[in-house]
C-alpha cells in the first residue's frame, strides 16, 4: 500500500461488489492514495463487517446477490448503530435512470457514481462525502418509509424490464445466429458434396490416366526395344561399331523411359492409396529395409549406427516406403567411400511430434538447392554417377505430408547429406 500524502487523513474503507476484479480495481485506486480497505462480496456480507469492525466509509455496487447497493444502503440508515451516519457511495454501472438516482437519494447515499470513474472523480467524491456534516439524510417513518419502498420497488421493476428487453433481444440475436449459421451449414455441405464430386471426378480420371501410360506408352516402347533387340541380333554381322553402339543407346534409353513411366505411376497411386493408420514400430521397419538392401551393400563396409526409433502413428507400409527410399539413397550415395557410416536416429521436435533422420558420409549435395530435391525428376547428380529416377524423394514427401508431419534436408558437397522427417507420436 502506498503511505497517504502528509497530512491526509488515513481511512478503512468497505468496497462491497460481487465481482472480483471491480474489487480489484477499486482497491487499486485507494490504496493508491494510502487508505485501507476491506472487501465484501454483498450487502449481507457488508452488514455483518461493519457490526464487528470499525469503518470510516462505505462505496458500494448496486447490483449484487443477497442484498444491493439499496437496500445495503437503506438498512445502515435505519441502523440503531454508530455505523448509521457512515459517509456511503453509491458506485454502479448498471442502475443509471432518473429513478434509481432519485432512489439513491432517499434511502440515503452521500453520492452516486457512474463505473468506470476516474480515480479522481472517485476520491473527489469520498472526500466530499467525508467533509459533510456527520448527520446523514435518513428516509423518515410513515407516508416517506412507504414512498421509499415504492420508489424501491419502481426501480427494481425498472430494471427487470430492462433486463428482459435486453434478454429478449438477445434471444433474437441468437435466433438470427442460429439461421444464419444453419444457412452456412447447408451452404458448406452443398460445396463438400460438389467439391466430392469433383474429387471423384478428378481421381477417375487420373485412374484413366495412370491406365493410358501404362498400356499405351510402355506398350510401344515394348516393341521399340523389342524390335532394336530383334534388329541388332539378326544384323550385328552386318553393322559396324558405331552402329551397335548406337542401337545399345536406343535399348538403353528405352529402358530408362520404362524406369521412369514406373516410378510415375508409382508416384500417383501414393497419393490414391488409402492409408491404414495404426501404431508402427519404426525399429521394425528399418530391419527389413536393411534386408531388402542386402544386395546392395554385397561386398561393402558399411557401419549402420542405429539408435532406438519411437512408436508412431501412421501407415506401416507407405512408412516402409519412405525408409526405403531414404535408406536406399544413403547406401547409393556412399558407395564412393571406402568404409560409409550410415546412422539413423531421432532429434528434438516438437511435444507431439518425433522427428527421425537418416544421415550419411556419402558425396552430398549443396544444401542451398535441398528445396528443390522433393520435386518429381529432380536429381543433384548425373545418371551416368548414379542411377535413379528422380521420383523417390518426392514419394517420401507426399506419404510423410500425407501423414501430417514435414520432410527436409542438409548436407554439403563431399560431407555427406542428412534427411529429416516429422510424424506424429503414437
Amino acid at each position: 500500500m502506498i503511505p497517504a500524502a502528509p497530512g491526509a487523513e488515513v481511512l478503512r474503507i468497505l468496497i462491497a461488489d460481487d465481482s472480483p476484479r471491480n474489487l480489484m480495481l477499486l482497491r487499486a485506486v485507494l490504496e493508491s492514495e494510502g487508505h485501507h480497505v476491506v472487501e465484501a462480496g454483498n450487502g449481507v456480507e457488508a452488514l455483518a463487517i461493519l457490526d464487528r469492525e470499525p469503518v470510516d466509509a462505505v462505496i458500494s455496487d448496486i447490483l449484487m446477490p443477497s442484498m444491493d447497493g439499496f437496500q445495503l444502503t437503506r438498512e445502515i440508515r435505519r441502523s440503531a448503530n454508530s455505523y448509521s451516519e457512515i459517509p456511503l457511495i453509491l458506485y454502479t454501472a448498471t442502475y443509471d435512470s432518473p429513478a434509481d438516482r432519485a432512489l439513491a437519494d432517499a434511502v440515503g447515499a452521500d453520492a452516486y457514481i457512474l463505473k468506470p470513474a476516474p480515480p479522481a472523480t472517485l476520491i473527489a467524491a469520498l472526500r466530499d462525502a467525508l467533509g459533510r456534516a456527520p448527520r446523514r439524510r435518513m428516509a423518515a417513518p410513515g407516508a416517506d418509509e412507504v414512498d421509499v419502498l415504492e420508489q424501491y420497488n419502481a426501480a427494481l421493476v425498472h430494471k427487470l424490464e430492462s433486463r428482459n428487453a435486453d434478454v429478449q433481444k438477445s434471444l433474437a440475436e441468437l435466433q438470427s445466429a442460429h439461421e444464419h449459421i444453419v444457412e452456412l451449414n447447408r451452404l458448406l455441405e452443398s460445396r463438400v458434396a460438389q467439391r466430392t464430386a469433383a474429387l471423384d471426378t478428378a481421381n477417375r480420371e487420373l485412374e484413366a490416366f495412370s491406365f493410358s501410360v501404362s498400356h499405351d506408352l510402355q506398350a510401344p516402347l515394348r516393341r521399340i526395344n523389342g524390335s532394336v533387340e530383334l534388329w541388332k541380333e539378326s544384323a550385328s554381322s552386318q553393322l559396324d561399331d558405331e552402329s551397335m553402339q548406337m542401337l545399345t543407346h536406343i535399348i538403353e534409353a528405352s529402358a530408362q523411359m520404362t524406369q521412369l513411366i514406373q516410378a510415375l505411376l508409382a508416384f500417383a497411386r501414393t497419393s490414391r492409396t488409402e492409408m491404414h493408420f495404426g501404431e508402427v514400430d519404426l525399429n521394425i521397419l528399418v530391419d527389413q529395409v536393411i534386408g531388402e538392401l542386402h544386395s546392395d551393400t554385397r561386398g561393402r563396409i558399411i557401419e549402420w549406427r542405429r539408435n532406438p526409433l519411437p512408436k508412431v502413428h501412421g501407415d506401416p507400409i507407405l512408412l516402409h516406403q519412405v525408409l526405403a527410399n531414404l535408406l536406399s539413397n544413403a547406401v547409393k550415395y556412399t558407395r564412393p567411400r571406402d568404409e560409409a557410416v550410415i546412422e539413423i536416429g531421432t532429434r528434438e521436435g516438437r511435444s507431439d511430434e518425433v522427428v527421425i533422420f537418416v544421415r550419411d558420409n556419402g558425396v552430398g549435395f549443396d544444401s542451398r538447392f535441398a528445396g528443390k530435391l522433393f520435386g518429381v525428376f529432380q536429381r543433384m547428380h548425373r545418371a551416368d554417377e548414379f542411377e535413379g529416377t528422380g521420383i523417390g524423394l518426392a514419394n517420401a514427401q507426399r506419404i510423410v505430408t500425407r501423414h501430417g508431419g514435414t520432410i527436409w534436408a542438409d548436407a554439403a558437397p563431399g560431407s555427406g547429406a542428412a534427411f529429416y522427417f516429422s510424424l506424429p507420436r503414437s
